[in-house]
């Protein structure tokens, strides 16, 4: 009897043994399940630029290369704007990186959301990304302009050389109105004389009154001298 009562001792010791070692080899084997599967904090995100355009990568560095899908929103006041875009991705040891083209504005806020089922059912990257202070091209800037080649002296523009031939004034364009004196009749000599010296139409009766005169003042001499003659001979 105490043969056999120190047998069933012995097994039920050896059981409980054995169940304690199956139960660590079961949390070690889970923990290490847990290691390899895919979870949230594999995948990180950032903004930047790509030459003057700005973009959001997204990189996932899940070694079990489990299929995720990616989805980006713009937040304003803690709520979704609007989607930027949504893709799939297998992580890898170096990590695989995914590009969304967005032209972000300064200090902008980004939620990214995973899931990569059955490990993550849908999770997002904490914290949200917020995108650096400066944008990838400023408003202000301006394309330098290209300096324009100056045309040497004896190359002239069209527009020059119509102003070396200046275009003549209306005055000068202009016909001159014809010289009509040229068609008026010439006036005789004598009238031309006449108006010189002032002679008008009275000219005839002045001149028969200086002979009128002319006659009566040799006259007057003529019987004064006979008077004188008659005088002396006395």
């Amino acid at each position: 009897m105490a043969v056999l009562s120190i047998s069933r001792r012995t097994v039920a010791r050896s059981v409980r043994v054995l169940g304690v070692a199956t139960a660590t080899a079961a949390l070690a084997l889970g923990a290490a399940g847990n290691a390899l599967a895919c979870n949230i904090k594999e995948f990180s995100a950032e903004a930047k630029c790509d030459g003057d355009k700005g973009v959001i990568t997204v990189t996932d560095v899940d070694k079990s290369g489990v299929e995720a899908t990616v989805s980006v929103y713009l937040v304003e006041n803690n709520a979704d704007v609007r989607m930027v875009g949504e893709k799939t991705v297998k992580g890898s040891k170096e990590g695989t990186t995914i590009t969304f083209d967005e032209a972000w504005q300064p200090n902008a806020e980004y939620r990214v959301h995973v899931v990569a089922l059955p490990y993550i059912k849908g999770d997002d990257i904490s914290p949200n990304l917020t995108t650096p202070a400066t944008a990838c091209k400023t408003e202000d800037e301006t394309p330098t302009p290209t300096p324009t080649a100056t045309p040497s002296p004896s190359e002239s523009t069209p527009a020059e050389e119509e102003s070396d031939n200046p275009t003549p004034s209306a005055s000068e364009s202009s016909t001159a109105p014809a010289d009509t004196s040229s068609n008026a009749p010439t006036p005789a000599a004598g009238e031309s004389n006449l108006a010189e010296t002032g002679a008008n139409s009275n000219t005839g009766m002045i001149a028969g009154i200086a002979i009128a005169l002319v006659a009566i003042g040799g006259g007057a001499v003529f019987f004064g001298l006979r008077r004188r003659g008659a005088s002396s001979s006395r």
